[in-house]
């Protein structure tokens, strides 16, 4: 082995970019060389490829400068090696050749050769070649520093992600216990409650409370937009409707002594809209049905507020849309509400959903619409209960087919006997 193979790095005072030299002929080598480090660059030399792979390997040179034609391993072999080997940075490749053939360029420029000089090289040449390569070696430094700030971005993301994604879980979950009782058997009257939510989270509520003996509030909420926002102002729209606390309840007023009664919907919607107008600093509206069923008349009353109208099942499957639209709460000062009457028979059913069900779309973009819901009320007459919105929702998910719900999707049943059980 040559004293050159044997310590074949030269270093300077600075951290330069390295220049493997790999030619047979030593004068070739000292001429590279003695160029090399006049312009500043750390060379090391060797002379063969297989000397040359070997320093590769436990070395990374930035720049090579490789003679083609070499006993052994030739300059296009070892080319091709340098090129496959899995280092950690790019390493820009001078072939050194004699030839000037088309094909033979091909056949290097496919060997991974980036660059090529003809011999005898002019040393004018060669640094201009060499420049040009430290703009491309600066280039691809440039663009791995910049990988892995994004890879350490990533990282940072993906485990913010982690832990807004375990929030948010724990989130849906508090949301899903303000609809504690998903159905209730009053003996006149059954209730049963649906909250399905598009993302982790929702702006759709369903609930009920009790007033007194005969009398029920039940509740359907749509709260503008998605996510945690419109999620967290349905809880506290869950506080101002609360079964915990009839003082605290909005929607019932004390008589005499333990005695409750309901006040009338269209001032409970109305209120509702000031509360939020006023004490609430927020960009969100709600569409809102409120009701007050009699468990022993079947009389309900109820306020409509933006929400799709109610759907009223009969006994004898006949379909109806009840109610008379009105603002959602939240948009006008002092606005006004109507209320209007719904009388159900024994046999009777009245549905509140959100807007999620008859704007649930498929996969060509069309929506479930009116027809369809009332379609499927009338295929599925003998069905109650929450067995009857599970049906709903399995339908609705049939209907959307690959395509994920776009809204959130809720609905409050309620389905009057008449008679104790």
């Amino acid at each position: 082995m040559s004293q050159s193979s044997r310590n074949p790095v030269e270093t300077h005072e600075t951290e330069s970019n390295l220049v493997l030299v790999v030619d047979d002929s030593r004068l070739q080598r000292s001429i590279l060389r003695a160029s090399l480090k006049k312009w500043g660059y750390r060379v090391a030399e060797v002379s063969s490829g297989d000397e040359a792979l070997a320093f590769c390997e436990a070395s990374q040179p930035d720049l090579v400068v490789s003679d083609w034609m070499m006993p052994g391993m030739d300059g296009i072999e070892f080319c091709r090696r340098f090129k496959a080997m899995d280092a950690d940075r790019f390493g820009y490749f001078i072939l050194l050749t004699s030839k000037s053939d088309k094909t033979e360029i091909a056949q290097g420029l496919d060997a991974g050769a980036d660059d090529f000089l003809t011999k005898p090289v002019s040393a004018a040449e060669l640094r201009a070649r060499l420049v040009a390569g430290e703009r491309i070696l600066n280039m691809e430094r440039e663009l791995t520093r910049k990988n892995e700030l994004i890879n350490t971005t990533l990282d940072e993301l993906k485990a913010l992600y982690t832990t807004i994604d375990n929030d948010l879980i724990e989130a849906k979950q508090l949301q899903q216990s303000l609809v504690r009782e998903r159905y209730r058997n009053f003996g006149s009257a059954e209730i049963s409650l649906m909250l399905q939510s598009s993302g982790h989270v929702g702006g759709d509520l369903v609930g009920y409370f009790p007033i007194n003996e005969e009398e029920i509030g039940i509740f359907a909420i749509d709260v503008s937009g998605h996510g945690i926002s419109s999620a967290l102002m349905t809880a506290r729209l869950a506080g101002y409707m609360s079964s915990a606390s009839k003082e605290q309840n909005i929607a019932i007023e004390r008589c005499e002594g333990d005695i409750f009664a309901p006040i009338p919907p269209s001032q409970v919607v109305a209120r509702l809209n000031n509360l939020v107008l006023k004490e609430m600093t927020t960009e969100h509206y709600f569409t809102l049905v409120y009701a007050v069923a009699n468990l022993k008349t079947g009389k309900v009353t109820a306020s409509q507020a933006g929400h799709p109208h109610p759907l009223v099942q009969r006994a004898s499957g006949d379909v109806e849309f009840v109610g008379s639209g009105g603002l959602p709460v939240g948009l006008v000062p002092d606005a006004s509400y109507e209320q209007f009457e719904i009388c159900l028979n024994p046999g009777d059913r009245l549905a509140v959903y959100s807007d999620g069900v008859p704007e649930c779309m498929n996969e060509a973009g069309a929506f479930y619409d009116d027809a369809n819901v009332i379609c499927f009320f009338k295929n599925w007459q003998d069905k109650r209960g929450p067995a009857l919105l599970d049906a709903l929702l399995f339908e609705l998910d049939t209907f959307a087919g690959a395509r994920d719900f776009s809204d959130d999707i809720s609905a409050i049943l309620l389905e009057f006997s008449g008679t104790k059980t």
